[in-house]
């Protein structure tokens, strides 16, 4: 009945850990949830506020634009010019999302023709390999490797899937791994980019969750960035509205004008009044986000240091709010995170449904409270492992 497409389709990583999760609940276990990268916090009140003052102007009740409203356009690249010194136009060089899943999952309609290839970090977001294959593309694995510093090393690209390639997917920081990259490395890219004729999207959805100081760099800063890419931009993690459904894209204007001709044919814009909370969120204070950061930073520590104690050799990650820990000896990344579901009440995510390169991982999110956090710790040091 279904199209060969859905058929070839793994179950998506974090519905079956959602089918996992109320299995243990249903069995009356107190379960704490460090798998999906959801923030626990409420959004900010400002920017609820905003949204609640927008609901109610009927204005905001018709079709929205597909590239979305100016002003919130204009907002973000007010933001892009304030924290990264990127001087971007709102018209041309700029478009709104319903969430950066959203682009991810539909830029390769514009870019990729059956047969053709994206290169695809792995262990990386599962939609950059889902997108390019319900375009009919074929998603070739870039490895990231810890003695690599979980950076992709385009040599060992193939040459005959380098000829047939179109499109690269990096996301710095990185989903899971919690890696960043150097203005050096984007400078790479943009080379590796111009030598290939490839379209880069630099997903950069955890560009503001960042520690100990810590700045995350834009891709769009290295010259020649802007020619051969785009970066796509959340309001998920930074202001805590996942489910809001608000990013946006900015780059080269023919990247985003083929981007656009997909949206206009598939969906019809974000809601107005979740753009006219966006701009709120984007140009006032951004003080709930170091806020957040100071938050994670603490839950980061508590993390970090049970994680040691225990005999879990893990890094302390400088952005992201994920931890990505190498499993106990004598397990692999399912069995341990089975183990922590069923013998602990502990969510977290398996590395290898991140790809087969995060195999001997698992992420955990730093999605509850300190204390709830220092339960988890405790819990799993009763564990043999």
């Amino acid at each position: 009945m279904y199209s060969d497409r859905i058929n070839a389709l793994p179950p998506y990583l974090f519905a079956t850990i959602d089918e996992a999760k109320a299995e243990m609940k249903a069995k009356g276990v107190d379960v704490i949830d460090l798998g999906v990268g959801d923030p626990d916090q409420p959004t900010p009140d400002h920017i609820v506020d905003s949204m609640c003052q927008a609901v109610r102007d009927p204005a905001t009740h018709r079709y929205p634009s597909y590239t979305g409203m100016l002003a919130f356009r204009k907002a973000a690249t007010d933001w892009c010019k304030k924290s990264r010194g990127l001087d971007i136009d709102p018209v041309s060089e700029t478009l709104t999302l319903i969430g950066s899943k959203e682009g991810v999952a539909h830029i390769p309609l514009a870019f990729i023709n059956p047969g053709d290839v994206a290169l695809c970090p792995d262990p990386g977001y599962p939609v950059y390999k889902i997108g390019t294959e319900f375009a009919g593309g074929e998603a070739h694995i870039m490895p990231l490797l810890e003695e690599n510093g979980f950076l992709p090393d385009f040599d060992a690209i193939p040459k005959d899937m380098l000829a047939r390639s179109r499109m690269m997917f990096i996301n710095y920081p990185n989903n899971p791994t919690s890696a960043t990259a150097d203005t050096k490395f984007f400078e790479e890219v943009v080379q590796f980019a111009r030598e290939n004729n490839i379209v880069v999207v630099h997903d950069n959805a955890y560009s503001e969750m960042a520690y100990d100081g810590y700045e995350a760099p834009s891709f769009l800063s290295v010259d020649g960035a802007k020619e051969v890419g785009i970066e796509l931009f959340s309001l998920s993690k930074t202001y805590n509205m996942t489910g809001w459904r608000l990013g946006f894209a900015v780059g080269s204007k023919d990247i985003i004008a083929g981007f656009g001709k997909v949206k206009s044919n598939i969906d019809s814009g974000a809601f107005d009044a979740i753009q006219m909370a966006g701009i709120t969120a984007l140009s006032d204070s951004q003080q709930c986000v170091a806020d957040m950061n100071s938050i994670y930073t603490e839950r980061r520590n508590v993390l970090l240091k049970g994680l040691q104690e225990i005999g879990i050799d893990v890094k302390a990650p400088k952005a992201t709010f994920y931890i990505w820990a190498p499993v106990p000896d004598g397990y692999d990344s399912i069995g341990f995170s089975k183990l922590l579901l069923e013998n602990a009440g502990i969510v977290a995510t398996p590395g290898v449904g991140f790809g087969e390169h995060g195999e001997g991982y698992i992420r955990f999110a730093l999605t509850q409270n300190a204390e709830r956090i220092s339960e988890a710790v405790d819990r799993m040091s009763k564990l043999s492992l």
